[in-house]
């Protein structure tokens, strides 16, 4: 597998662009990404209990495992709208599919932004024939561009892997920043793949990247509404057909997990106000899901989080987090360890190696490993630091 350029439009036969229709104040605002033939496509969306429009329409649309265009808009979340809000989802959709010739039930849709504010319709339907106008293999950069809201850049990732003597490809693009917590935050993400693949290996794929990507990240601790992530297969690379369970699956899967894995990076390196990208790793836990329930309470932690954005070793409150998940394990048996170095070693704080742990704390990236001792599982999850500048950027987003 190697990295190549671009994103959704780096696989055969997939166009994409972004535009300004408006609806944000600066900036491109809408994207759409196109395959030239349908494709299939799979998706999955929040569990929140509350779920924006576009997603009740995009679940309906994805009932029979096809789809060949993505509309995406920023500014706006098309959340908290009622029946109004999905009308203008079916609408947005409609725009697409009429200018297009295809059926509106293969367009997907997706929106972020602020929730509970009138959904601007008929701005995305004046801007839909100027969007398709622009459709190219060099829009992908403006549609990863016109998908952010509070993002500082744009997240853009292709890779190219051998399955069966033939080159597939795989795009992705993605936006988060804030309300990063996903149980698949405000976070999208839309993939491409020219692999000839069959549907249930595709859900597949994607349902198995998603668990060990986007749902181990967290910048916030808050579920979003508008959580997306799709994924269009149009079949072209000439690669004999991935079946799941095969070889050339396991393949894909790795390929596709490297991906999602990358973009998720990139979100909590984006983190809102961030200064730090923080990868918390919990081992020797009885099962997968303790170590995920440890690592997230640590990662989740707003005094562990604000430790390291002021570069304090502060061990307490690694260690009050861990015990906090509701994980049996014995404070005899725990280590712990700050980018490389243990300073928790058998329940014992070596205190002399704090000043070395202060000066790690100064690089840009930090690893905090904790060992439970309890088991052979592991589990690891995403975050960043919470700086004053995330309440700055909260309190004004309106």
């Amino acid at each position: 597998m190697k990295i190549i350029k671009g994103s959704v439009t780096a696989p055969q036969d997939f166009l994409a662009a972004g535009v300004k229709s408006g609806i944000k104040k600066n900036g491109l605002d809408l994207a759409l990404i196109i395959s030239k033939i349908p494709a299939l496509a799979a998706g999955v969306f929040t569990k929140n209990a509350i779920k924006a429009a576009p997603m009740v329409i995009s679940e309906r649309h994805l009932k029979n495992g096809k789809a060949q265009a993505i509309i995406v808009n920023s500014g706006n979340a098309n959340c908290l709208t009622g029946k109004k809000g999905l009308d203008d989802a079916v609408e947005m959709a409609k725009a697409v599919a009429g200018a297009m010739w295809i059926s509106s039930y293969n367009v997907l849709v997706a929106s972020t932004g602020i929730i509970g504010k009138p959904f601007p319709i008929d701005k995305i339907k004046a801007a839909v024939p100027d969007l398709i106008s622009q459709l190219s293999e060099a829009g992908e950069l403006p549609a990863a561009k016109a998908i952010m809201t509070t993002d500082l850049s744009p997240k853009r990732i292709a890779v190219a892997v051998d399955i069966g003597g033939q080159t597939v490809k795989i795009g992705g693009i993605a936006k988060g920043s804030g309300m990063i917590s996903p149980n698949m935050a405000t976070m999208l993400c839309f993939l491409t793949t020219d692999a000839d693949i069959e549907l249930r290996a595709l859900r597949s794929s994607l349902r198995d990247s998603v668990a060990d990507s986007f749902n181990a990240i967290t910048v916030d601790g808050d579920m979003s509404t508008n959580d997306t992530v799709f994924i269009l297969a149009n079949c072209l690379a000439g690669n004999s057909r991935i079946e799941y369970g095969t070889k050339g699956y396991k393949i894909f899967c790795e390929a596709l997990s490297y991906v999602t894995a990358y973009l998720a990076k990139e979100i909590a390196r984006d983190g809102e106000g961030a200064t730090k990208f923080i990868e918390v790793e919990v081992k020797g836990a009885r099962s997968k899901n303790d170590a995920g329930k440890v690592a997230r309470e640590i990662a989740n932690s707003n005094l562990v989080k604000t430790a390291m954005a002021g570069e304090d070793p502060n061990i307490g409150r690694i260690a009050s987090a861990a015990g906090a998940a509701g994980v049996k394990f014995k404070e005899s048996k725990l280590d712990i360890s700050i980018s490389g170095v243990k300073i928790v070693n058998s329940g014992n704080v070596a205190y002399q190696k704090r000043p070395k742990v202060k000066k790690l704390l100064k690089k840009g990236e930090i690893g905090i490993s904790v060992d439970l001792h309890s088991g052979k599982e592991s589990a690891k999850v995403w975050t960043c630091d919470l700086t004053e500048r995330y309440i700055k950027i909260n309190a004004r987003y309106n």
